[in-house]
């Protein structure tokens, strides 16, 4: 059977233009050959629908654009295996279950649900769906069909240490007589997640010696980036077939044959890491019906990486660059800009903020009287200049793109309705050392970022001659804190042992990212390219006093 991996960017809730996409691709994989095209985990209402799940207009729609797609198969010689929600059994208390249906010839053939529902990160499926009680192997084209989806694969004995789940769908599947393995997902993308599920995956096919089909949805939502990568393993555990990542893909696998077609994958961290920013700034921004982008340029790295990023993800005609020095601004600050503004073909405007800013000072003046300057004045140029970007976004149709990163938006050091203000933290899962690194890979084929840029110590340029370090450690010591601290949870202790830093640093660190909390639960959404990031897979209390 020639199977058709069909990779797919989806909407949520765009059911006329899912099932639009959806026949195109069908139509690509009966022009190549295909007997089965298969699409990605609940790619005909997009992934995930969140609370969309609890409305009943949302399920019946969805049940529509189902109708809709299965009359229009009767057109195709290739059957479609697409994911959809479908209703709930009766007495299971949700409302619909997350399934993949097997439609032919104007009919629906099959259907099975999703098994095992995981409830962890960002992943809320036990809040929505029924789990599937059983899954049963289902005939077809002389092959026997073992369908999952996504979670169903994720819990093979023999790969994983500690399993999550006592059951193994796919292991049943084979029990029952299966002769091939296909897998519906909606896999995010987090640096090493690629290799990490190909690995998986390669371990099941090896395992059970079968072929292994996995689709996965490609594009952003929201916070969450799927990078695609669809492949298909022959029964040795070889890959036989690999769609691209991060773009829409459809390449063909031959389970009689083991043979396939295999796109070629961006195979380095920091540059699948752009690629992924890159895609999640553009769907953010289109699938909101919006086409243009406004961001304050100061000179820094953080705001010089952003605006790169949001060039190859909308087009330098798309992007503003707003400079808005204030008396502590260096002279580099504006030139800098300037110049990355000229490497990246974008309109560069200046907004001085002196005069603003002394305004605000004389009004408060009579309230402030004796009390000395402080980080109160520092924040008031902060807020002044996310006031003007939101301004240029209301008149301008544009949406803000805030520049901090994962460094900054942990221990508080950035500025709530000021540096904060804005629609998307671009890199607000990129720690301080990662922006150089893919600031330089950026550079690797000609001048991207300004080597002034690159080079300048960080500075907010808040109060005279401030840098960074006067208020955190080097950013060689305090990002490996953060990420044993926010992503691997390791204490305190551990953190001091393991890197050899004094436990009072540790400390002092870890008390910042605690009492941050507030500042981090009115972000702008983050776009998650680590395995833990500061959003919706990442719940802590407001109101808490975590003892360090």
């Amino acid at each position: 059977m020639k199977i058709a991996l069909a990779q797919i960017n989806p909407t949520i809730a765009d059911f006329s233009g899912n099932t639009a996409r959806i026949l195109d691709a069908t139509l690509r994989a009966e022009a190549l050959g295909a007997d089965l095209v298969v699409f990605s985990e609940l790619s005909l209402c997009g992934y995930p629908a969140a609370d969309l799940m609890e409305k009943p207009s949302f399920l019946a729609d969805s049940l529509r654009a189902l109708d809709t797609l299965t009359a229009a198969s009767s057109d195709f010689k290739v059957a479609i295996l697409v994911g959809s929600i479908t209703p709930a059994p009766a007495g299971s208390g949700r409302r619909v279950a997350n399934s993949a249906v097997l439609i032919a010839n104007g009919k629906q053939l099959f259907a099975q649900s999703k098994r095992l529902l995981p409830f962890y990160d960002v992943f809320d499926e036990q809040r929505y769906f029924a789990p599937a009680l059983r899954q049963t192997i289902f005939p077809f084209q002389g092959e026997q069909l073992g369908i999952t989806i996504c979670e169903d694969a994720w819990n093979d004995k023999s790969f994983w240490p500690h399993r999550l789940y006592p059951d193994d769908p796919v292991e049943d599947l084979v029990n029952q007589g299966a002769t091939i393995l296909l897998n519906l997902s909606a896999s995010p993308f987090w640096q090493q997640k690629r290799e990490l599920r190909q690995q998986m995956l390669g371990v099941i096919a090896r395992r059970h010696s079968l072929p292994v089909v996995m689709v996965n949805q490609v594009g952003g939502n929201d916070s969450l980036i799927f990078d695609g990568s669809s492949v298909a393993f022959n029964s040795e555990g070889r890959i036989a077939a690999q769609a691209s990542s991060f773009v829409e893909d459809i390449v063909l696998y031959d389970s009689k044959t083991g043979l396939g077609t295999i796109h070629p994958l961006t195979l380095d961290s920091a540059g699948a890491t752009l690629d992924a920013l890159v895609l999640g700034t553009r769907d953010y921004l289109h699938k909101c019906g919006f086409r243009k982008a406004v961001i304050g340029l100061s000179g820094g790295i953080d705001s010089a990486l952003v605006a790169a990023i949001a060039v190859r993800a909308l087009g330098s005609g798309n992007l503003l660059g707003i400079g808005m020095p204030s008396p502590y601004s260096s002279s580099g600050s504006i030139e800098d800009s300037r110049a990355l503004a000229a490497n990246l073909g974008i309109p560069f405007e200046v907004i001085r903020i002196d005069k603003l800013f002394d305004g605000f000072n004389q009004a408060l003046a009579p309230i402030f009287t004796g009390l000395k300057p402080d980080i109160t004045e520092e924040n008031i140029q902060s807020r002044i200049r996310g006031n003007l970007l939101m301004a240029l976004s209301n008149k301008l149709g544009s949406l803000v793109l805030t520049t901090g990163n994962k460094s900054e938006m942990a221990v508080g050091y950035c500025t709530l309705y000021g540096d904060m203000a804005g629609a998307l933290a671009v890199v607000g899962d990129v720690v301080k050392t990662r922006v150089y690194e893919l600031c330089e890979t950026l550079n690797r084929k000609g001048e991207v970022i300004p080597q002034a840029i690159l080079t300048k110590p960080p500075s907010a340029e808040l109060r005279p001659d401030q840098k960074d370090t006067d208020s955190l450690p080097p950013y060689e010591i305090l990002d490996p804190i953060l990420e044993a601290y926010v992503e691997r949870y390791e204490t305190p202790e551990e953190i001091s042992g393991s890197l050899k830093v004094e436990l009072p640093l540790v400390r002092r660190v870890v008390q910042l990212i605690e009492r941050s909390e507030y500042k981090r639960q009115q972000a702008a959404p983050v776009l998650k390219v680590t395995s833990k990031a500061f959003g919706m897979g990442r719940r802590f209390p407001i109101t808490a006093r975590v003892q360090v």
